[in-house]
């Protein structure tokens, strides 16, 4: 068997579907499904159930996947410990970052990480904090930014920078009045948020207490991204929390909406960067921390 065969069963038992593990691993479907069960076949064992619309993974598949990822974060080792007696600032780095903090972040770190370490590029992924997690303990990445909590077998983090939240409103809302904002002022009601998976939505949730409990989210409106949420606000359709990079990001001078700060105190995230203790280029690490740190999103703190 080849390692490009245990990728294409480790993507398939995650994807749950051979298009999207195809795509994963960037080749055509029937290449794919040719491949894993030619696998099967050597192994005698079936690994994945096939029925019309569905893909379920057998028990002994399971385990043999569960091998496999094993198998192949020693096999992506083998490089990384080659690029131990070169310069670690040498080559690229694979970084994962969640959704609502890219498009804040990327901008400003490039330039930075790009003066630090010039023969470093990035290799980046937007995902989902889950999919980040996977991704960092298989090998697929090197490094991630996540908001904290973010303990995993294996993993390390170090903090960058705390964000606060802020109220994004209809111009002609009553709490737009207001210089600040109470968080429990907030009608579950009017509230846009973002949908089930996204760690921000859990954060906002967390913060406030009046959408905590079942049921009290059932007349919220969830929106696909920040920045969409942002034109929702803006047609009037509802209030939302956002990061305060996002609400840097966005015009100031807008006629439709406007954002407001929160009373104290403040609800807010900890953004860190988490790598596996393995990896061998610590120095790759620190770069990049110190990379973020020199040019954070506008609207964060720095952390003590």
């Amino acid at each position: 068997m080849t390692l490009t065969e245990l990728r294409y069963i480790v993507a398939l038992a995650r994807e749950k579907h051979f298009g999207k593990a195809a795509e994963r691993c960037h080749v055509s479907q029937p290449t794919l499904s040719v491949a894993v069960k030619k696998l099967e076949e050597r192994l005698g064992v079936m690994l994945f159930e096939r029925t019309p619309g569905d893909i379920r993974i057998t028990a002994v598949g399971e385990r043999i996947c569960r091998q496999a990822e094993k198998v192949l974060t020693e096999a992506g080792r083998v490089e990384e410990l080659a690029q131990i007696g070169k310069d670690p600032l040498i080559g690229p780095l694979r970084l994962g970052v969640i959704y609502t903090i890219a498009p804040y972040l990327l901008p400003r770190l490039i330039p930075a990480l790009h003066g630090l370490a010039p023969r470093m590029p990035l290799y980046l992924q937007e995902n989902f904090t889950h999919r980040l997690a996977e991704s960092l303990k298989s090998g697929e990445l090197d490094a991630a930014i996540v908001a904290a909590p973010f303990a995993e077998p294996g993993i390390v983090t170090r903090p960058l920078y705390s964000e606060p939240f802020r109220v994004a409103l209809p111009v002609q809302h009553p709490l737009a009045a207001r210089a600040e904002v109470a968080k429990e002022a907030l009608d579950p009601s009017q509230l846009l948020i973002l949908g089930q998976g996204n760690c921000f939505r859990d954060q906002v949730v967390s913060a406030c207490p009046q959408l905590n409990g079942p049921g009290k989210l059932d007349q919220s409106i969830e929106g696909s991204s920040l920045e969409t949420m942002r034109h929702m606000v803006a047609s009037g359709a509802g209030i939302a929390v956002v990061p305060a990079s996002a609400c840097a990001a966005w015009p100031d001078n807008d006629a439709l909406f406007v954002t407001r700060p929160f009373k104290a105190p403040a609800p807010s995230r900890k953004v860190v960067l988490a790598w596996r203790a393995t990896f061998p280029r610590p120095q790759a690490m620190d770069v990049l921390y110190q990379a973020v740190c020199q040019s954070p999103p506008v609207g964060t703190l720095p952390l003590e």
